[in-house]
């Protein structure tokens, strides 16, 4: 088997990311790989249905900055070395495929909450991310933090 070259990381900005992002760089580290960090925002129109007669963009713009901060932070704070971010807006599971695609990546990682139930049913991003990837898909395991 080859090792990864490229691994894309799906994170959602919770606060699992940095142990994500961790295991991910361990990863690329060992594999000799390029590591890339995405986030994805859903679109608002999509999260209101589309139905609101207020415009959202300037929301929608603060969103992403935001998201592109916390990025930054993410990886200043990772013992890592990260070749490229993005803050993607759409639904997270195709566009984690498009730009898996676009760079070339032969891993996908994303976070996993081992969810049970309804939950479970429901689906959740890394469920969707695995089914009609064009390469490997990764769940790590994370638990959620009690309050």
């Amino acid at each position: 088997m080859d090792a990864y070259h490229h691994i894309l990381v799906g994170l959602d900005l919770t606060e699992e990311c940095p142990e994500i992002l961790q295991k991910a760089a361990a990863i690329a580290r060992v594999c000799g790989a390029k590591l890339t960090i995405a986030h994805v925002i859903e679109p608002l129109t999509f999260a209101y249905g589309g139905d609101m007669p207020i415009d959202l963009s300037e929301v929608q713009d603060q969103l992403q900055i935001k998201a592109e901060q916390e990025l930054l932070r993410l990886i200043k704070n990772a013992d890592c070395q990260v070749e490229q971010e993005h803050v993607l807006v759409g639904q997270p599971a195709t566009e984690l495929h498009h730009l898996a695609s676009q760079i070339g990546a032969d891993l996908i990682a994303v976070g996993s909450h081992g969810r049970k139930g309804f939950a479970l049913l429901l689906g959740s991003t890394s469920n969707s991310v695995l089914h009609g990837a064009g390469c490997d898909v990764l769940a790590i395991r994370v638990k959620r933090k009690e309050a």
